[in-house]
This record gives C-alpha cells, structure tokens and sequence, in this order.
C-alpha cells in the first residue's frame, strides 16, 4: 500500500483518480449493477475491466485513515494510505462510517497531490 509521498510519485494513478466518486456511487455501480441503467448519469460497468479509483475517510476506528481505492465489480483494493489530519477528524469523523473526502478534505488532498 503506498504512503501519501509514494503516491504523490505516481502521476498515472493521480490522473485515474475519481474526484466525484463517493463510497455509495461506487457500491451501486459496481455491485448493484440492476440499477444503473435508470440514473442515466453516463457511467455503465460492463466488465471487470471497468473500475474506478477514488478516495474513502475511514471514520471507523482511530488513527482515521484516508484509503485510496481502485474498485471493480470484482473488488476493491486499498492503494494508498493516508493518516486524517488531526484538525478534520471533529468535523468528518463526529460518526463511525466511511465517508468521500469533501470541503477542505478534499481541498487538502488536491493540494498534497499537486492537483488543480
């Protein structure tokens, strides 16, 4: 699993990373597949060669964690690893959960990651 510096390395993986994606979209495109077709919002899974990366904040248990994920209809594999800052962890992980980087989370990233 790469560390948030390893990962700032890896320009490819950046690029493919989905910054819409949220853990819910992604359980209903890839393992929901029945319902798909009635959202109309461009995204079809054809195959286990469709996938998507995108990021999740583990609000389970602490030390929280920001996971990089590359999800299929077949699984869905940890790729990175990065420790939530101290300052975000009262206002994203009030609840236990998983939840998609928003507001300066994702601000946070963009800008750990060099992207625009």
């Amino acid at each position: 699993m790469l560390t948030l510096e390893e990962l700032k390395q890896d320009r490819n993986l950046i690029d493919a990373i989905n910054w819409d994606m949220t853990p819910e979209e992604a359980v209903r495109l890839y393992l929901e597949w029945g319902n798909n077709w009635a959202r109309g919002d461009g995204y079809v899974i054809r195959s286990k060669d469709d996938y998507t990366v995108y990021f999740v904040v583990n609000c389970w248990s602490r030390p929280y964690f920001i996971y990089l994920i590359k999800r299929n209809s077949d699984e869905a594999v940890e790729m990175a690893r990065v420790e939530l800052p101290k300052r975000f962890e009262k206002p994203v992980c009030e609840l236990k959960g998983i939840y998609p980087p928003e507001g300066e989370v994702k601000a946070w990233l963009k800008e750990a990651l060099g992207v625009a």
